[in-house]
């Protein structure tokens, strides 16, 4: 199978409409099949199948952090519970103590009498205010007992409600992981279904309007047009460099490395790598990281693309990106417009330019492998810096 495609998804409905089999007579003509339709239709048709799996990456990336922060709590309030039945138990044994001494001690006199009676009246009251420190002591313990089985139960419930959410996402989860592997195993029917020489004009089809958009971009003026080139802060550098050690690396959907990545997990490893924590997913990178110019843009800085914000990328400089492209491809270095771009953020907005920066080496073939294509109505332009 070409390395062409890959990564975009809809549903299998659409690919049901592509590989029907032969109506009856009376019925309506069947639509073409995927060797009878035209390669732009068959390119648009994937490019929409690998969006749409793309989305569901994200979207399962999400569940997956959820679920990842939702066994921490639930771990924290299990060991606070543990905590708390402990002080409870050693609470009660120490009011048994007290009701022991109590029992094993009482008498029918009253402290007033005990004292008119005693025949050393000081050391009577002595013992009296022992007696009475001795009284608050396990009036202490009784209120320590009371709240202690007061927060052992609140911590009881929390962690039953932690655990049935936690239940609940694993379950979430798991629909949305069955999902996005349905939906790249309707990818992988419709590519097989194709011949070679299909697959190869796609490739060509894409490789064209990959040519065209960065062409059509880089005129527009989108990234400034000057002739120098930016330095990254000393952060930037650092997940950059990372980035690029990455090359050839296989995309793999959920995975965050060391040994494979999707898109977001690789510029979240990238600047964990630079010491600087960022979201999981490109819909929340894009959220809540600081959104920046186009035309400002600096190596280490992230690209992010499509409406939904469902893919992004680290930029390395010169119009060029280093991405995890879709299932099927390896980390590679990009055009930047291969995707339509929505808009960057900047990990590190306070980091200052390097002096003296060199930009890394690129290993051989950090350009080979293709890119997303998309239709040319979609090209990004000045506007898409918003």
């Amino acid at each position: 199978m070409s390395d062409t495609l890959l990564r975009w998804v809809c549903t299998g409905a659409a690919l049901g409409a592509l590989c029907t089999t032969a109506t009856p007579a009376h019925a309506a003509p069947k639509a073409p099949g995927p060797e009878e339709r035209p390669v732009t239709q068959l390119l648009t048709e994937l490019q929409r199948l690998y969006r749409s799996a793309e989305e569901a990456t994200e979207t399962y990336n999400a569940t997956a952090e959820k679920l990842k922060k939702q066994r921490a709590d639930a771990a924290a309030l299990d060991r606070e519970l543990a905590k708390a039945r402990a002080s409870v138990r050693d609470s009660r044994s120490d009011a048994g103590r007290f009701a022991r001494q109590q029992y094993q001690g009482s008498s029918n006199l009253s402290p007033y009498m005990r004292l008119l009676l005693a025949r050393d009246p000081q050391r009577a009251l002595d013992q009296g205010h022992v007696l009475q420190r001795a009284a608050a002591g396990r009036a202490a313990t009784v209120e320590r007992l009371t709240g202690g089985e007061r927060k052992a139960g609140d911590l009881a419930g929390a962690a039953k409600r932690a655990l049935t959410s936690q239940a609940a996402l694993a379950a979430r989860q798991k629909r949305q992981r069955d999902r996005v592997d349905g939906q790249l195993r309707d990818v992988e029917g419709l590519l097989s279904s194709l011949t070679v020489e299909q697959l190869a004009a796609l490739r060509q089809a894409e490789e064209a309007d990959t040519a065209q958009a960065q062409e059509k971009f880089l005129a527009s003026g989108a990234l400034g047009g000057s002739p120098a080139q930016p330095a990254p802060s000393r952060q930037g550098d650092t997940a950059v460099d990372y980035a690029v050690r990455q090359i050839g690396r296989p995309y793999k959907w959920g995975a965050e490395g060391p040994k494979a990545f999707d898109c977001s997990g690789l510029t979240q490893r990238a600047w964990a790598h630079a010491g600087r924590k960022i979201p999981r997913t490109s819909q929340e990178q894009w959220k809540e990281l600081r959104r920046i110019p186009l035309n400002k843009l600096r190596p280490g800085d992230l690209v992010v693309y499509f409406p939904k914000a469902t893919h992004v990328a680290v930029y390395l400089g010169d119009g060029k990106v280093v991405q995890a492209p879709r299932p099927g491809t390896r980390v590679k270095v990009s055009p930047i417009a291969a995707n339509p771009v929505l808009g960057a953020v900047r990990p590190d907005p306070g980091g200052r330019a390097m002096r003296g920066y060199t930009p890394p080496k690129l290993p051989a073939g950090a350009t080979s492998g293709s890119d997303i294509g998309y239709g040319r109505s979609q090209a990004p332009g000045a506007t898409d810096s918003r």
